[in-house]
């Protein structure tokens, strides 16, 4: 019984099959080669075309059959995506312009406007959040800037919509999909029609809408025969890489969280509560296993500029070279110094707006740089230093409105693969960090065996899942950091 889970991110696309009865990934695949660009046309803007998604992850499914993977045992797929994302296509599913995708600041004054004009308490008890920077408002920059592409949407959906519809040739969408593009009303547990009502945009746009584990559609016999797959293949699972990658570590439950750094740093917790921040420095999602019998929310933080920071080292570090130096190379020498950076501080905010400071811009960059005393691992280690000290301003938050703890679960993975920031992490966060053996491809895939029917349980779609290691804070350590964590914060300078 094989499950095939996809991990739609804005660096690559990641496939894994799941041989359901083991609960083990038997072959995975990375797509393309070079991580995927992000184009922007204008200043805070950021575009990734869907139909590249679509090619990308066709080619990955082949790289699979190439393994000797029998892609006609697939019984269902599951699909993690790049959260907040606006996919919008005509009748006959062509995509009608280039997706704005997580990090595009454009829409930012948008979801401000209306959140002053209908009221905060009107979205802050609807829909738990300002409609901020999510999909609604880049809807409606799309019907403010370019009215006649926007008379022809027939569909509005997430990325990881799009890539279903691909398979299926159906428009759909999910209860979180929504929750994350700020269209879903908690008080009535539906769709958020007031908020639609309130940007002026059309309910037709939306597609029909569905539970994030259903048996939500079969793949096209076209599409089937192209890719090698069974004709009988189910889409049974879709959800945003946060919820995806909670679901993955088997976080579940009211009070448990994970974290991951990847091209943005994010901490995600589990709550039995419609909690939210007034100041909108975090955000409340509907949680992958949400019922109307059992409520459960995802409250996130989310910083922008993590993993494309160490990507921006990694290029500016390997210029005039033939290839690109590696991530263990900069981890290696971040190793090099030690904690304080030699008092080089980085402020990693040179990937958009951040939520954390309410949609608004931050300095981004090096402070007290030494042209005498630093070298190039100064940089990676702060650099290091400064992305858990911006997760850990916005995990005081969580903290403040009851989404905080003592333990958090992380895959093994992009800057968790760095025992320096491990360390940061654990003594700056006082948490303790268990990491894991699995990523958001094979949580995609355990989704789809659960969403199919063939775990009757979340907590037994996570067998297979291997724990490696786990990390506490060192009370040694726990004073110098929060001094390192203090200095940096009082230092934060808000631009607009």
């Amino acid at each position: 019984m094989y499950f095939l889970g996809i991990d739609l991110g804005s660096s690559s696309i990641k496939l894994a099959v799941l041989d359901a009865n083991t609960g083990k990934s038997v072959a995975s695949s990375t797509v393309p080669d070079q991580e995927m660009r992000i184009d922007a046309p204008q200043s805070g803007w950021a575009e990734q075309h869907p139909e590249k998604w679509w090619e990308y992850t066709c080619n990955g499914i082949k790289k699979l059959g190439d393994q000797g993977i029998d892609l006609k045992q697939i019984k269902a797929i599951g699909i993690s995506y790049q959260m907040h994302g606006l996919v919008l296509t005509d009748k006959d599913l062509n995509v009608l312009r280039p997706s704005i995708i997580w990090c595009d600041s454009r829409a930012a004054s948008i979801g401000e406007k209306y959140y002053q004009e209908k009221g905060a308490s009107f979205f802050q008890d609807r829909v738990l959040q300002s409609p901020g920077n999510f999909t609604a408002s880049k809807l409606k920059w799309v019907q403010e800037n370019e009215p006649q592409l926007f008379d022809q949407i027939a569909h509005m959906m997430l990325p990881g919509d799009f890539l279903a519809a691909k398979f299926s040739g159906v428009a759909q969408t999910s209860k979180s999909g929504l929750s994350e593009a700020a269209l879903w009303d908690y008080k009535k547990n539906a769709l958020a029609e007031e908020v639609l009502e309130a940007l002026d945009l059309p309910r037709a746009v939306i597609p029909e809408i569905f539970p994030n584990f259903s048996h939500q559609a079969t793949i096209a016999p076209k599409i089937a025969e192209a890719l090698g797959l069974s004709k009988n293949v189910e889409i049974t699972y879709r959800a945003g890489d946060q919820p995806n990658n909670a679901l993955a570590l088997n976080v579940n439950k009211p009070g448990e969280i994970a974290t991951t750094a990847g091209t943005s740093a994010v901490i995600y917790s589990v709550t039995d509560q419609d909690a939210f921040d007034a100041e909108n420095r975090i955000n409340t999602f509907l949680h992958v296993n949400n019922t109307e019998a059992q409520k459960r929310n995802g409250v996130l933080l989310c910083i922008n500029g993590s993993g494309i920071l160490y990507q921006w080292l990694r290029k500016m570090l390997s210029t005039g070279k033939d290839e690109l130096l590696s991530y263990d190379f900069l981890n290696a020498q971040a190793a090099k110094v030690g904690p304080g950076s030699d008092g080089l501080h980085f402020y990693p905010f040179g990937n958009g707006v951040e939520r954390i400071f309410n949609n608004k811009k931050s300095f981004s960059g090096l402070q007290n740089l030494d042209f005498n005393r630093h070298a190039a691992a100064h940089m990676v280690r702060a650099a290091c230093e400064g992305i858990v000290y911006a997760m850990n301003y916005g995990f005081e938050v969580m903290q403040q409105i009851g989404a905080g703890g003592t333990s958090v679960k992380a895959t093994k993975a992009n800057l968790f693969l760095s025992p320096v920031f491990r360390e940061i992490f654990v003594n700056t966060t006082q948490t303790s960090l268990e990491l894991y053996e699995t990523n958001g491809a094979e949580g995609a895939a355990r989704g789809a065996a659960y969403g199919y029917g063939f775990y009757k349980s979340l907590d037994e779609a996570a067998q297979g899942l291997e724990l490696l290691s786990t990390q506490e804070p060192q009370s040694a350590l726990k004073e110098h950091y929060t001094n390192l964590y203090q200095t940096w914060k009082k230092n934060i300078q808000i631009l607009d």
